[in-house]
Parts: C-alpha cells; structure tokens; sequence
C-alpha cells in the first residue's frame, strides 16, 4: 500500500491511550513511506495523526468539505487540502486517492464512513483492505456484531472477512498487506431467494 485512508474523530478521546495508538500508526506509516489521507481537520485524533505524520517527514492530504473550511478547522500545514462540496464527494475522493482504509476509534463519523467504504468493497466497488485499529478493544463491541450479524444470517462469512482488525498498527498493517480480494468479489445475498443458505447449512 503506497497510501491509506485513516477514518479519524474530532475528538481526542478519553484516555491516553487513544492518541498514543495514533502515534504509532501515524510513525509506522510515516517510516516506511506511506501517504496517509484523511479529514483534513487539525482538531481531535484527526489533527493528531496529521502532525505526526508530518512531523515523522511523511505526507498528509486532507480532503474536507466546505463548510467545515469555514468553521476554521481545517489543518493549515499539510502535504495537500483539497477542499470538496459535500461528504459525499469528501468519500468518493478518499476511496480514489487510497489503497487501504483504517478506522481509528471515533464516532458516528468515524462509523459512517467505515460502514460505506467496507459496503462499497461488499458491491465490489473497490478491492482495497479495510481494517478497525482496535485500541484498547473499543471496537469489540462492533465485531460481536457483526459475527452476531452472520449467525443470524444477514451477513455472510465472506463479506464478516472484509473488516479486519487488529489491536495495534504494526499488526493491522501486516493483515491488510496481506489481503487479497476474492477474484468473484461481488454482492450476493446471504439468504438464496426461498431461504436457502448461500454458505450452506448453519444447523
């Protein structure tokens, strides 16, 4: 991956902890060349991991939407800010300028944006690798979901695979560069029409 997509909050979060994870993503990334994209906002984990990475001599673009570059928060100092209409054309750039997607804790945001980009790659609109940095177990909550999701069949196994997760950076990086798209990756139901399983039977 030459370049990812960090989902990012506006916010710095409870403990430590949290913009500790940021650090060390935002350094590994940094070390070994990656170009980092993000909200372009200078405020919470967002403006946290932008200095880092600049800080580290790495590359920052920011993309952000217009009405938040006139709440003046957006971060003055990056590699490249490009300012966009709306959020929908904010995700669409990310999804164009990156490699791989990676979900710091955050909120509803953060979530929105991760649920669409991991959607877009189950309807094989992209194959790129799409992971949670799940610092200090903040998203385990969401994968007991999602397993909860496949057990009651909304969810099939192989689209359950596309979020990976990993509890620090250097381990999620190594799984998302390990990642492969299915060569038929595209969206099926995970209930056959009638009712019959797609995976076969659950018991």
């Amino acid at each position: 991956m030459r370049s990812v997509c960090v989902f990012c909050g506006s916010n710095p979060g409870r403990t430590p902890v949290y913009l500790d994870t940021v650090g060390e993503l935002a350094d590994l990334l940094a070390t070994r060349g990656v170009r980092v994209v993000y909200g372009g906002a200078a405020v919470g984990t967002m403006g946290a991991l932008a200095d880092r990475v600049l800080a580290a001599g790495g590359e920052v673009v920011g993309v952000i939407p217009e009405q938040q570059v006139g709440a003046e928060i957006a971060h003055p100092g990056l590699t490249e800010l490009h300012v966009v209409g709306s959020m929908h054309e904010r995700k669409a750039l990310m999804n164009e300028l990156s490699d791989g997607f990676i979900a710091l804790p955050g909120g509803l945001g953060t979530l929105e944006e991760f649920a669409e980009i991991v959607t877009w790659s189950q309807l094989g609109l992209h194959h790129k690798p799409t992971g949670l940095l799940n610092t200090a177990g903040y998203y385990d909550l969401l994968l007991a979901f999602l397993d909860h999701a496949v057990r009651e069949r909304f969810l099939r196994d192989d689209d359950r695979a596309l979020v990976l997760a990993a509890a620090g950076a250097p381990e999620l990086i190594a799984r998302m560069g390990a990642w492969r798209a299915r060569a038929d990756q595209r969206w099926t139901p995970a209930v056959e029409p009638g009712g019959s399983d797609r995976d076969g039977d659950r018991g």
